[in-house]
């Protein structure tokens, strides 16, 4: 459906590996694949990236694929009984002792953890569905009361809200699997456990320009910094999961819509994930709540929203996409929803690439029905300055490389092709017009809104705005 402005990101997994099982995701409407490197070998990640990039070749099209890197995990050890309860007012002690744990004690073999503890700090266990407050602690030991209890087993997740914990957001793990992934060609690296700007440029170091780099926005500690962190990231994630284990979680909604703003701002892509038709794991239709999820995600003008596990391990995984589809389809017939895109609208900077993309929203405007706006971009930024207007038309980006086309397929309304390069508007602009005829964006008579920037060898400058009618 490539009048869908917003994308759609399917997890692969067990339920969806395997070329068959990707072209009917991509035929529900997957815009984009996520290989989750906390699950799966390496055989499995790069025989699913073989047969996307096949069925793009096949389908002449492009699809963005982004490797999800794990990142630190904090957890408890193991207990001797495999499980134990917890109760409200008891003590718990957790330490750095490698015996099997207690009804009383558990292993905590992470340092890092006890170097940033203050007394009263609360630390979650379980997903945040055990709440212990710190009593007294020393370098490898920290005595607690367990003020939320509840079932606690082997080597459960620990979180540590309102802290920087001093740890790199990349283990070695993480190091292998990004090698690997950029060895393949993913298309994007996306970063988990992100606390601070460095985290981002660590990253950028090991990443050059072999993939954009996307930032998970998961813990406290990140907001502090999210400007910064914004500018340094190619894209964002809103990892809701995370997120509202570390805040209150009825802060979460308001954190979704001050990250797309400014995602939005930046002209960054932006995707809203986690839980969003959590239910469709095991049932063939979403509650009430999620659609009203993805929706609220839609109108707020995310680029992306993105199924998890209900399409790595789910049992209707291409129902959950179609269902998603007919939501982001019903979002953008709604009269609101273009009122929404001009109402959260961002105010153009002084600059001619800004301007330029100003007119081009009010070009929409008094023009009648054009069909589509047409970049040529040899890096992309143009068309992510066009995506950032929310333009309510499709975006036909043209771009010289296979890279830079299958790197945009996450941005809002974007769609692209791959066109040799090009010297001046005179070429550009014929091109164009047998570009949008092709992929079945314009007919003749239509009017397409071109933008480019001269010179075209100068990356992020654009500063042409032309209208051309179809032949």
């Amino acid at each position: 459906m490539r009048t869908a402005f917003t994308k759609i990101v399917a997890t692969l997994g067990p339920a969806t590996s395997g070329k068959d099982k990707i072209k009917a995701l991509a035929l529900a409407g997957v815009n984009v694949f996520r290989m989750n490197f906390s699950h799966g070998d390496y055989q499995t990640h790069a025989d699913n990236l073989t047969a996307i990039r096949e069925l793009a070749r096949e389908n002449g099209t492009h699809y963005s694929i982004f490797a999800d890197l794990q990142g630190p995990k904090l957890r408890v050890g193991t207990f001797k009984a495999g499980k134990i309860q917890l109760k409200e007012g008891q003590a718990f002690r957790m330490d750095m002792s490698d015996v099997p744990g207690d009804e009383t004690r558990v292993a905590l073999m992470h340092p890092e953890i006890f170097a940033v503890l203050h007394p009263g700090m609360l630390l979650l266990l379980n997903d945040g569905q055990i709440q212990l407050r710190v009593n007294d602690f020393g370098s490898d030991f920290v005595n607690t009361t367990v003020i939320v209890g509840g079932p606690l087993s082997d080597h459960k997740g620990v979180n540590v809200p309102d802290v920087t914990l001093p740890i790199s957001a990349l283990t070695e793990k993480d190091k292998r699997d990004l090698a690997f992934a950029l060895e393949i060609g993913a298309d994007w690296i996306c970063l988990s456990f992100v606390q601070q700007p460095e985290d981002v440029l660590a990253a950028r170091k090991l990443i050059g320009d072999k993939a954009g780099v996307i930032v998970k926005i998961e813990k406290p500690a990140a907001l502090a910094h999210l400007d910064e962190i914004i500018e340094l990231a190619d894209g964002v994630m809103v990892a809701r999961g995370d997120l509202g284990v570390e805040c209150p979680i009825e802060s979460v909604p308001a954190l979704q819509r001050r990250i797309v703003e400014q995602c939005r701002r930046a002209g960054k892509p932006v995707i809203v994930a986690t839980q969003m038709l959590e239910s469709m794991i095991s049932a063939p239709v979403p509650t009430r709540a999620e659609v009203s999820d993805v929706a609220t995600a839609v109108y707020e003008g995310a680029d992306a929203v993105m199924l998890s596990a209900e399409t790595a391990v789910g049992a209707y995984p291409v129902q959950a996409v179609l269902m998603m589809k007919r939501i982001i389809t019903k979002v953008q017939k709604d009269p609101y929803f273009a009122q929404a895109m001009e109402r959260y609208s961002m105010p153009p900077d002084k600059t001619i690439a800004s301007a330029i993309t100003s007119s081009m929203v009010q070009m929409i405007k008094v023009l009648e029905h054009p069909a589509c706006v047409v970049t040529y971009s040899v890096s992309g930024k143009t068309t992510l300055r066009a995506a950032r207007e929310r333009p309510m038309i499709p975006i036909l980006s043209m771009t010289t490389t296979e890279q830079v086309a299958n790197r945009l397929a996450l941005a809002w309304g974007v769609y692209s092709v791959v066109v040799p390069e090009l010297k001046d508007m005179v070429e550009v602009t014929p091109i164009a017009i047998q570009s949008a005829k092709d992929v079945h964006l314009a007919k003749p008579g239509d009017e397409l809104i071109i933008t480019a920037g001269i010179p075209f060898a100068k990356k992020g400058n654009t500063n042409i705005l032309h209208v051309a009618t179809v032949k």
